[in-house]
């Protein structure tokens, strides 16, 4: 089945000239002393936020490879965007340049505006075809006509094809679900999940009537070094797993439970300090293979967040490589999502996004700076999956990976099993003083 359309929009290489100007000239900007960022603006979709480095007046080359913002669109979004522009007027980009530090008091900006740039923009065809809009220097600022003593500011705005297969979960992991595969407005099955309770002890595995495969369950050596075998004293939430099924039956990923999630002495909560942990498997040789790490735990805060970090354990490194680690709303729940280009703000389709460049890595793709990063192969967009808050629990789950990262059924399967075990740490978080559903509780007969 053939992937859909999604169209990635960047904005990168973003950098700043201003004239260098006496000390004596009060309401001049000195770069030296002054630093600058920007707010970036696309209708309807959230706003982004980003540092503007400064570069000598005599600079002619911008050496800051690094992306700002990045806006994920898909067919509807595309649609709905170009026929906007038909109606009221040119679609178009706005950047907002600030000098003075970020944040805000009192609910106003701290920052004082220094120029805007828009930038027009015309979608129209790029889900199949890449289109630079702008590369390059714009004089900004109230001398803008007077070149001698104008600011400039540098910037790279380009639209790409970014085409993604759509999964989507037919209920909830917990509730052992088919997974769909979605091409507009066909559903085709491509996988089936089982959730069950991974057997721990001696006594557990007489009670439990429901386990993982038993190439996975007696592998107990071997998953324990990935996460903790102790026994652990109090509240804690253990054994849990999703098998993920191709269509003939056979297992093609996993994610299991590895370490409890445990209530942090003296409160009901699952803390940053000692996270609750998933593994996501792969078969491999006839066992299978640790793929990524998810660590989760409970944020605190005016609303409580579900903390996340996820790794990926590659053959032949000694330490995993982090792809994503950030926080999403426990309440209204969010996107998971790994994107090793985003910027440092929100994205995504209308939606609050919750990303992260890996932390060994510099922000970017392709000319923003990738090639400086050779120790994995996922590039851009990876994947992102819709979560549902704790109150808003029984919404089927969508999934997206993106098609230069899925060369097998097993690589959409790891993503899968990926997205219902981020799903099932929104349950795995919630207070203890807070009962969890039954099927959570206690193994279900089939």
């Amino acid at each position: 089945m053939d992937p859909c359309p999604f169209v990635r929009l960047t904005v990168g290489n973003l950098a700043l000239k201003i004239p260098v100007a006496s000390k004596a000239a009060r309401s001049v900007i000195h770069p030296s002393s002054s630093p600058c960022f920007c707010k970036i603006k696309l209708k309807n979709f959230p706003v982004y936020t980003a540092v503007v480095p400064f570069l000598p007046p005599e600079s002619q080359n911008v050496e800051v490879q690094t992306l700002a913002a990045t806006f994920h669109m898909s067919k509807s979004d595309l649609d709905r965007l170009v026929a906007k522009s038909l109606f009221a007027g040119k679609l178009s980009l706005k950047i907002s340049i600030f000098t003075g530090r970020r944040g805000s008091s009192c609910g106003l900006s701290s920052g004082k505006l220094l120029a805007e740039v828009t930038v027009p923009l015309n979608l129209a065809g790029t889900e199949s075809k890449a289109c630079v809009f702008h590369n390059g220097w714009v004089t900004v600022g109230k001398d803008a006509n007077k070149s001698s003593s104008s600011a400039q500011f540098h910037l790279n705005v380009k639209a790409e094809p970014d085409p993604r297969f759509v999964f989507q979960f037919d209920g909830e992991p917990v509730c052992s679900p088919q997974v769909f595969q979605i091409q507009g407005n066909i559903r085709q099955p491509v996988f089936t999940c089982k959730f069950s309770f991974r057997s721990t002890t001696a006594g557990d595995r007489n009670q439990r009537s429901r386990s993982l495969p038993p190439d996975i369950s007696g592998s107990r050596k071997w998953l324990s070094s990935f996460g903790s075998d102790r026994e652990r004293p109090g509240k804690e939430r253990k054994g849990w797993s999703v098998t993920v099924h191709d269509l003939s039956g056979s297992p093609v990923a996993a994610a299991s439970m590895v370490t409890p999630f445990v209530a942090s002495p003296g409160s009901d909560r699952v803390s940053r300090s000692n996270p609750g942990c998933w593994l996501i498997l792969r078969p491999g040789d006839g066992t299978w293979k640790p793929w990524g790490r998810l660590e989760a735990w409970r944020e605190r805060g005016a609303h409580d967040g579900l903390g996340y970090r996820f790794e990926l354990i590659p053959d032949s490194a000694a330490a995993g490589i982090v792809l994503a680690e950030s926080t999403l709303s426990l309440n209204k729940g969010g996107r998971f999502m790994i994107d090793l280009g985003a910027g440092a703000g929100n994205g995504g389709s209308g939606r609050k996004s919750n990303m992260a460049s890996p932390v060994c890595s510099p922000r970017g793709s392709g000319d923003f700076g990738y090639g400086l990063w050779p120790y994995c192969a996922y590039k851009g967009f990876v994947m992102a999956a819709t979560v549902e808050g704790e109150g808003k629990r029984g919404k089927a789950m969508m999934v997206e990976v993106s098609v230069q990262h899925v060369n097998c059924t097993e690589d959409a399967a790891a993503f899968v099993a990926l997205s219902a075990a981020i799903d099932l740490s929104i349950d795995a978080c919630r207070l203890f003083s807070q009962k969890l559903r039954k099927e959570l509780c206690q193994p279900q007969e089939l």
